[in-house]
């Protein structure tokens, strides 16, 4: 897609406002109010014959500068409705109450929204009721083409306006109306950008359907199901959300395996039994009645069952993976070479790959900006995370001592006091790093927004598993005190869930239910302009990167170290049946709701929980080697420490080959998806060799 504004007049002809936008309508009436049912005046024209409706649905509010003028608002409307081919977004816009309100409402006409939907590579119902890539020249054969609220979702439709803002571009230096002369468009600058950093532009959001998010609630959280209706969710929200969820409700019932066996080995293992009143308690003397202890121990027995269903969860989402975004429509999305993203600068120049004049940056300088910039300051975090580290077994050394000597119930309760106040650092910290890493990926600046995506995902990836398990790993593997570990472990299900459950949901309630409701209010008979403001009074919705962290560090504790604390899948069992329904009641009531792009999976995050998975191998192996059941076996058997440890290595290959055999036998995608996708794909190469030809004809 590629977009210019041709001058500061914008060709108007079909992009021109159906009314004067001064204030009065033609024929000297007031511009009539904005209406989600009908068409009125105050929308722009549709830039052809085919897309003119009687009903036009505000899709997308911009909020302007409160001290930019009618002129400057004007110009905005034309640009914004101007054809494509004029230099314009193509878009319809409402300018609100009149001229001189700070709102715009847009939406789109079908033919826009269909020329996007193939450009993003979406996937659509052909007549035939198969799923096909759409094709614009095809466009008459797929279902509900001449319907855009049956063809798209709502949060197709959202995405595509936002992705035409974005991709406006200003053909040639030019001055913005009603603007200082200093206030300059140059060649090529990506507009809505720049509008924004002068003042212009304060805000773009999707606006809520009242109707749609009602049924919504009422069948997500709201009654006493159990399956989550994530065809709603991928229509209301986007492909993105409904993924995270999926993925949630999808590990959520995984852990019901682990949990049953957790609970038999917390109930049948004596060790278990006392290892874990002895975590509790304190004390090393703690007695449990003695019985002899079966051959393999209920540690063993855990920790290769969480190797193991590790593996298969990953494997089994992949598989449903598939077939969500078969379903939905993304299976194929296109690999393009796309616009630089909108925060993308550089000089001006034209780049050798598709000739288009566009901001170009050395490789060079982004390499050096990483390795002199965000490399040290990323070590530098670490390094805060090990003095931490150093911090928490210097107050674990005191409040031991301090034990000791009074062994009173007071001082039982002060062993865990340095748990939790590490656990609070590492969040602090945690917090703190990600603002961090977001400044250092924008310093960085790279061209494409999958890049920039992949590299903070990257960043936060390496502290959250430094930050999480550096403790864990230094007690397991350097201090060999498997009670400390225990005893940790616990203090970090317990306590983070219950910091993670006051931040995520109570704090936003609490803020929302008695400050920004009392300013939020409105009635049935309020102007729809009312209602539109108000939802931008709401917070905006912070993403789904703590929510995928918080998930990676949970599948980390359970399948890194479960086999010393067995209840652990327990705990996050009862954790995550409620975290889906706060987690849904969060993003339809406390925030506004936000932009998200069609995607065909959870992208980066799945890697790395396939990678934790493979390091699990590692960890439950050497956690196995200092299991005292274990121990005493080698002991009777005669085996020396490094016949015992020689052992070990050779579980752990021969582990990692059945995990490696196991991700092979199960495959990615079902085959009835496989076949699809070479079929999808097939139909793409045909439509793309006939319109070549077709073209070369012409």
């Amino acid at each position: 897609m590629s977009k210019a504004a041709d001058d500061e007049g914008v060709p108007g002809g079909q992009g021109e406002p159906a009314q004067q936008l001064g204030g009065e309508a033609a024929g000297g009436k007031a511009p009539s109010k904005l209406s989600a049912s009908a068409f009125t005046p105050g929308w722009t024209k549709a830039s052809c014959p085919c897309c003119a409706s009687e009903r036009v649905d505000p899709l997308v509010l911009v909020k302007l500068g409160q001290k930019v003028s009618p002129e400057t608002k004007r110009w905005l409307i034309k640009l914004i409705g101007a054809p494509q081919k004029d230099g314009g977004a193509g878009l319809l816009a409402h300018p609100g109450e009149d001229a001189t309100g700070n709102i715009i409402v847009l939406s789109a006409p079908r033919c826009t929204l269909m020329r996007a939907t193939e450009e993003l590579g979406l996937c659509k119902t052909y007549r035939n009721g198969e799923m096909e890539a759409f094709a614009y020249n095809d466009r008459d054969n797929f279902r509900d083409s001449d319907n855009m609220e049956a063809f798209l979702t709502s949060a197709e439709r959202q995405y595509i306006i936002k992705y035409e803002l974005d991709g406006l571009r200003a053909q040639k230096d030019l001055r913005i109306p009603g603007l200082l002369d200093s206030c300059t468009l140059q060649k090529r600058d990506n507009i809505w950008q720049k509008l924004g950093a002068a003042g212009v532009i304060v805000d773009t959001f999707p606006l809520h359907n009242s109707g749609k998010l009602k049924d919504l609630s009422e069948a997500w959280y709201s009654g006493n199901q159990l399956a989550q209706p994530l065809d709603k969710v991928n229509e209301y929200f986007g492909s993105s959300v409904a993924f995270y969820f999926s993925f949630l409700d999808f590990y959520t019932w995984s852990l019901l395996p682990p949990a049953i066996l957790g609970l038999f080995i917390a109930y049948f293992s004596r060790e278990v039994q006392r290892e874990m009143l002895q975590s509790v308690s304190g004390s090393q003397a703690v007695e449990v009645q003695d019985e002899p202890e079966p051959l393999i121990s209920g540690h063993m027995l855990q920790a290769v069952f969480s190797m193991l269903w590790s593996t298969v969860v990953m494997e089994l989402w992949k598989r449903r993976s598939s077939s969500l975004s078969y379903r939905w429509g993304t299976l194929h999305l296109a690999e393009r070479f796309a616009e630089p993203r909108p925060d993308f600068h550089g000089d001006l120049g034209v780049n050798p790959v598709t000739g288009r004049v566009e901001p170009l940056f050395p490789e060079w300088k982004r390499d050096l900006r990483m390795a002199l910039v965000s490399v040290p300051v990323v070590g530098l975090f670490l390094g805060l995370v090990v003095l931490g580290m150093m911090c928490f077994y210097w107050a674990e050394a005191r409040v031991q001592w301090l034990h000791k000597d009074w062994d009173s119930m007071i001082s039982q309760i002060f062993l865990y006091v340095p748990s939790v106040i590490h656990i609070v650092y590492t969040n602090m910290l945690a917090t703190v790093y990600r603002r961090v890493a977001q400044s250092l990926t924008e310093y960085e600046n790279h061209r494409e927004e999958s890049a920039y995506d992949n590299h903070l995902t990257g960043k936060i990836l390496v502290f959250t598993f430094f930050n999480n398990f550096a403790v864990l790993f230094h007690i397991a593997f350097f201090k060999q005190d498997v009670p400390l570990l225990r005893k940790r472990l616990a203090s970090l299900l317990i306590i983070t869930q219950l910091v993670n459950q006051v931040t995520e949901v109570v704090i936003p309630f609490l803020v929302d239910r008695f400050i920004s409701a009392p300013h939020r209010t409105e009635s049935k008979d309020d102007p729809e302009e009312d209602k539109f403001r108000n939802q931008g009074t709401l917070p905006p919705f912070p993403g789904l990167f703590a929510e995928y962290i918080e998930l990676l560090v949970q599948f980390g504790y359970l399948s890194l170290f479960s086999c010393v604390f067995p209840l652990t899948a327990v705990l996050l069992l009862l954790n995550n049946l409620t975290e889906i329904r706060s987690d849904a009641y969060k993003i339809c009531k406390l925030f506004r709701k936000p932009f998200y792009p069609p995607v065909a999976s959870m992208g980066v995050w799945q890697v790395a929980f396939e990678v934790l998975s493979f390091v699990s191998v590692v960890s439950n192996c050497w956690l196995l080697l200092l299991s005292p059941r274990l121990q005493e076996l080698s002991q009777e058997a005669g085996m020396s420490g490094s016949n015992l440890l020689m052992g070990a290595v050779m579980v752990e290959h021969v582990l990692i080959l059945v995990k490696v055999i196991m991700a092979a036998l199960i495959p990615d995608e079902p085959d009835w998806i496989r076949k699809k996708r070479e079929h999808i794909e097939y139909t793409s190469m045909q439509a793309l060799r006939q319109q070549k030809l077709n073209t070369q004809e012409s």
